[in-house]
Formats: structure tokens, C-alpha cells, sequence
């Protein structure tokens, strides 16, 4: 080999232009996979958090009601609880999360002072929605003086949250779940 042609391949072989595409190849792949996952970590965090603000607002509301309409389970659905139910599946509507057709879902079951709404239509993720109103919730609380027994309402959501990232990732072998089930309580103390 004469000297011109080594010099020739040394210089192939120490030019670097198509070292960053090569580069670029390798990291874009997981730098999609980190963005896709810090958007479905951020949708998911933000639809646990209307949640919590529809839960809220019913169980705020229903502690308002008075409490003399709970004494009839054959009255059929109290005043308090229909309006807890209302304001919760309107503050679903409103933000524009699917209500899995809560709306129409027909008589709750009752146990108790505990009303469960439950549906499961519309393309609603996973097992639907259940809309839990307690308005004999109690919550202890510890004093000095001893310990108080207070009774408030409670309202509990529970939602299945759809992973987008798992589409992306199952490409690499990710074998994650693919739904998981958001529950949130929110509670306020009976004013009547």
C-alpha cells in the first residue's frame, strides 16, 4: 500500500460527519419514550386531579343538604344525594371527561347511608365509573381533651386511566400495565 492511499483511509476512517446521525438514530428512540411517558404521567397526575375537584364540590354540596331526607330508603333518592350526584357528573361534563353515561345509569345501590353509582358505557377505560356518596362518614378526631366523633360526607370516584405510553414502549418490549384504576375520596362535615 503506498503512503497517499493510507493517508487516504486514515482520513476516511477519522471523519466524523455521519457519527452524529448515527448517534441521533440511537437516542431517538428513547427520547420518544420519555416524552410520550412525561405527557401520559402529566394527563394522568391532571385527570386524578378533576377527580379529586369533582369529588369535592359533590361531597361539599351534599354536607350542605339537611339530613332529615335519609331516613326513607323508600322515598326513593334523597335531595342531598341526588344533588351530590348532579354536581359531580356535571363537573365531569364540564371538564370534559368521559362520564361512561353516569347520567342514565338508573337507581343507585344503597347500603346503609352509602349510595354507589356505577357505569360502564360510552368507551368509558376499563370497568367504567363508580360514584360512591356516604353521608355517615365518620372521621375520628384526636384532642387534648379526647377524641371526637364527627360525621361528615364522603364521596369516592373511581376511574380506569388508559396508558398511551404503552403503545410507544411495547415497541422496545414494555409489558407494563395498560389501565390503571384512579380512586379519589373527598370528604366535608355535615352542617345539618
Amino acid at each position: 500500500m503506498t503512503e497517499a492511499m493510507t493517508r487516504k483511509l486514515k482520513r476516511v476512517w477519522s471523519d466524523e460527519c455521519a457519527a452524529q446521525i448515527v448517534e441521533f438514530a440511537v437516542s431517538l428512540p428513547l427520547l420518544v419514550v420519555f416524552v410520550v411517558g412525561i405527557f401520559d404521567f402529566s394527563n394522568a397526575i391532571t385527570l386524578k386531579q378533576r377527580l379529586t375537584n369533582a369529588a369535592r364540590e359533590a361531597a361539599r354540596v351534599a354536607a350542605a343538604d339537611p339530613a332529615n331526607d335519609l331516613g326513607s330508603p323508600s322515598a326513593g333518592v334523597p335531595a342531598s344525594i341526588g344533588d351530590a350526584f348532579q354536581v359531580a357528573d356535571n363537573y365531569l361534563i364540564s371538564e370534559k371527561i368521559n362520564d361512561c353515561g353516569l347520567a342514565g345509569a338508573g337507581a343507585p345501590t344503597v347500603a346503609g347511608l352509602t349510595w354507589t353509582y356505577a357505569a360502564n358505557g360510552g368507551g368509558c377505560p376499563g370497568t367504567g365509573i363508580t360514584l360512591l356518596i356516604n353521608r355517615g362518614c365518620d372521621n375520628i378526631i384526636t384532642t387534648n381533651a379526647g377524641t371526637l366523633n364527627l360525621i361528615g360526607t364522603c364521596v369516592t370516584i373511581t376511574y380506569g386511566y388508559k396508558w398511551q405510553f404503552n403503545s410507544v414502549a411495547s415497541t422496545f418490549g414494555w409489558t407494563g400495565p395498560s389501565l390503571n384504576i384512579l380512586t379519589v375520596t373527598a370528604g366535608a362535615f355535615n352542617e345539618n
